[in-house]
């Protein structure tokens, strides 16, 4: 199994929106090989000194950090698909803009170590 995980700051006006584009978008990552896809609100985020998720997304006033992941069946299956994603127009952010800065996005793809 392959993860994909992101963490962004969202508008906190923006939470239906945000979900909205998540529910649109959700199915064509899964038409690519998407096993599943969770998407998190921030509930208790506490901001670090050092290090944390607000500090990480440079959090403004007004926004809520979202913590979300994609899990693939495999590195290559995911590579393959993100290739396949960018040139879809339903993901295309011309025409179907994030409701957040992506910018400000973090994210990386993990090999999973332990699932219990």
């Amino acid at each position: 199994m392959y993860i994909d995980g992101f963490v962004v700051a969202v508008p906190t006006a923006n939470r239906a929106a945000y979900r909205d584009y998540s529910a649109a978008t959700a199915p064509i990552f899964k038409e690519h090989g998407a096993l599943s896809i969770v998407e998190c609100w921030g509930d208790d985020v506490p901001e670090g000194k050092l290090t944390s998720f607000p500090l990480a997304v440079q959090l403004q006033e007004g926004e809520t950090v979202v913590f979300s992941w994609t899990t693939w069946p495999s590195k290559e299956v995911r590579n393959a698909a993100w290739e396949k994603l960018m040139q879809d127009p339903r993901f295309d952010p011309k025409t179907n803009p994030m409701p957040f800065d992506g910018k400000r996005m973090i994210y990386g793809g993990f090999e999973e170590l332990l699932a219990v």
